[in-house]
């Protein structure tokens, strides 16, 4: 079983439900074609620099390789094992990149540190 995550780049005033509505329609199979946005491209070339998922090593955090990448999101299927500092490496990650990040395993949505009011 892997643990899944994964990062959405939606438009400026998106809401955790927003994010989840756009996973429900990923896995229904209903996707937009369009030009990839900037910010997932970004974040994908950055987290396969560290973790490459074309040919992952013996160590690879993937349970599932390559990465799914579409227009607005990139999927993250980690083995449950792998190292914190993957964890750690996809959340700055995302904040850089301005993506929210979805939690699969309870519905959980977090947004860039950025936009987050304290």
């Amino acid at each position: 079983m892997s643990f899944d995550l994964s990062v959405w780049a939606l438009t400026d005033g998106a809401t955790p439900e927003d994010v989840r509505t756009a996973v429900r329609q990923c896995r229904q199979g209903q996707h937009v074609d369009r030009y990839p946005d900037p910010r997932v491209v970004r974040f994908y070339r950055a987290i396969t620099a560290s973790y490459p998922d074309r040919q992952p090593t013996a160590d690879t955090p993937w349970a599932v390789a390559p990465l799914h990448a579409a227009h607005d999101h990139v999927e993250l299927n980690l083995h449950p094992d792998c190292a914190d500092q993957v964890l750690l490496d996809i959340e700055r990650l995302a904040g850089e990149h301005g993506l929210m990040l979805f939690d699969a395993q309870d519905g959980s949505v977090y947004p860039p540190p950025a936009r987050v009011n304290t």
